[in-house]
């Protein structure tokens, strides 16, 4: 029987990450798939600038970049009445503007989940730690308080093996079996709406390139549909929304049917179009009851299903793995107690039914879940949601409060203050590190960092002694002023960036204060 400590369950943008980061952590996993491959739909494809510092930490992020758009062939966000007509709207994504380099030295990205997925399988492969299968389903398991048991079964040919586990990730989807066998109900609201995406080929340039954008929104008396930027050229996604309101089901959308759709919304009735694939499906606005089970977690749209609008369902279940794999490599190593794993749930489950909530928001306020044919553009916070992106708060045992009070914003959707606050991603900062102008993002990640002033020295002990990273930067006071100490203080970042614990200044007994610090954060007398 094969042994591995962990084993994740689906092959998705998440479930790779997940494998890619365990490697980077020492820890061993099997990653299985049902398909024989990556995606062949293009699905998700905005990559948020939170999600890009992730894989700028693991060293992929040149690599995403280069199978995705540049910047230039995604700059707006257009509404119009049909893609040769009159034009309603247009915006610039907070993501795509110059305000984010105050907040973030990473770009956002817009690579679509079939060129996206391929990349992560080949950064994942290149990790000896990480055995991926794919053509291999998860059938049944069943756990105990040592182990979990599942049985796979190889799809060519019906083989069954079992795997015994230390724990399991579920990445596998909305449809989640292993949800489903926990019984974890979800809660919230379930199909709110339908739509249907159509995979094309057809040269829109004509009515795009002066405009390059991500989303092309067509809004008349006939339709309410999206152009989804894929290459720029030749190869495009269409969506179609609220079917019901055109009395319209799934079935209506032949490929012919679909290819004078498009048409119609292009407003070329001799476009040369090819259908290549047609896709219904419902949206649903729910989060799992909780995100743990024994040893068993639920990550990405097994734990949370939400409308794309706003682009947040694959990078929040990225950023799921990214705040579950460093806590499971502590305990797997013995560092941390099991009690660790539960800040998983605490920490990811209030922010997952906050970022549905907002997707939800969006679409309402796009007038999706009417029955109605009369577009509503959309609310001032769709795209500008720097707040939901950079602003998530965690309160759990893995943060240690200082006592100060939280900094406020006027709206946490759009509005992001960066600070040092124990619980919020570390803020970007500008410093110097052996000469050279570096982010502090570039100096975190995948270990825990100890940021000190330029004299604080009194914590050089402590953190050597519980090998912990220990960083001392130059006595700039914006980078000071922002992470909220002066030049004897120091701030502990996690592995996932978020802030851990503060100190504003030094301490007479600083050993014994980042001793118990680690302590409380591993759960540990």
């Amino acid at each position: 029987m094969l042994e591995v400590p962990v084993l994740i369950v689906g092959g998705g943008p998440v479930g790779l990450t997940a494998s890619l980061l365990l490697s980077r952590l020492g820890i061993k996993s099997l990653l299985v798939e049902r398909h024989p491959g990556t995606a062949s739909h293009p699905k998700a494809r905005g990559i948020n600038a939170r999600t890009m510092e992730i894989f700028r930490q693991q060293g992929i992020e040149d690599e995403v970049r280069a199978a995705g758009l540049p910047p230039n062939k995604v700059g707006f966000i257009v509404w119009t009445k049909t893609l040769s007509g009159e034009e309603i709207e247009r915006r610039v994504p907070w993501g795509q503007s110059e305000k984010r380099t105050d907040i973030t030295p990473v770009r956002s990205c817009l690579c679509a989940q079939d060129y996206l997925e391929p990349v992560l399988r080949r950064c994942s492969e290149r990790q000896p730690l990480g055995e991926l299968r794919f053509d291999t389903e998860f059938t049944t398991f069943e756990q105990d308080d040592t182990s979990v048991l599942a049985t796979l079964t190889n799809v060519k040919n019906g083989n069954t093996e079992q795997v015994r586990v230390q724990y399991m990730i579920a990445a596998d989807g909305a449809q989640s079996r292993v949800r489903a066998t926990l019984g974890i109900a979800m809660q919230g609201q379930k199909d709110v709406y339908d739509s249907v995406n159509i995979l094309l080929e057809a040269d829109l340039r004509p009515w795009t390139q002066h405009r390059p954008a991500a989303l092309y929104f067509i809004e008349n008396e006939e339709m309410r549909a999206t152009f989804l930027t894929i290459n720029a050229h030749d190869r495009w996604g269409f969506l179609v929304n609220s079917l019901k309101a055109h009395g319209l089901g799934p079935e209506d959308f032949t490929p012919e049917r679909s290819a004078e759709t498009i048409r119609r919304a292009v407003g070329e009735p001799e476009l040369q179009v090819k259908v290549l694939a047609v896709a219904p499906w419902v949206a649903s606005a729910h989060v799992a009851e909780r995100y743990r089970d024994g040893r068993v977690f639920l990550v990405g749209d097994a734990a949370h299903e939400m409308p794309p609008t706003g682009g947040f369902g694959m990078n929040t279940g990225v950023q799921d793995v990214h705040n579950l794999c460093w806590k499971l490599a502590a305990v797997l190593e013995g560092t941390a107690n099991d009690t660790l794993l539960d800040t998983y749930n605490d920490e990811r489950q209030p922010f997952g039914r906050a970022i549905t909530a907002q997707a939800l928001a969006n679409a309402a306020s796009m007038g999706r879940m009417e029955k109605t044919l009369q577009g509503k553009g959309a609310r001032r916070e769709f795209l500008n949601e720097q707040g939901m992106i950079f602003g998530a708060t965690y309160k759990s045992m893995a943060v240690v409060p200082d006592g100060t009070p939280r900094p406020k914003v006027s709206n946490p959707v759009t509005d992001y203050t960066p600070s040092a606050w124990p619980g919020v991603r570390a803020p970007h900062a500008w410093v110097k590190k052996a000469g050279t102008r570096v982010s502090t993002i570039d100096l975190v990640g995948n270990e825990f960092v100890l940021l000190t002033g330029a004299n604080g020295g009194a914590w050089a002990d402590a953190a050597q002694r519980l090998e912990i990273k220990l960083i001392t930067l130059g006595d700039e006071e914006p980078w000071r002023e922002l992470y909220g100490i002066d030049d004897t203080g120091a701030v502990l970042v996690r592995p996932d960036g978020h802030v851990a614990w503060r100190s504003a200044g030094s301490t007479k007994n600083a050993a014994h204060v980042l001793v118990a610090t680690a302590a409380a954060i591993y759960g540990r007398s």
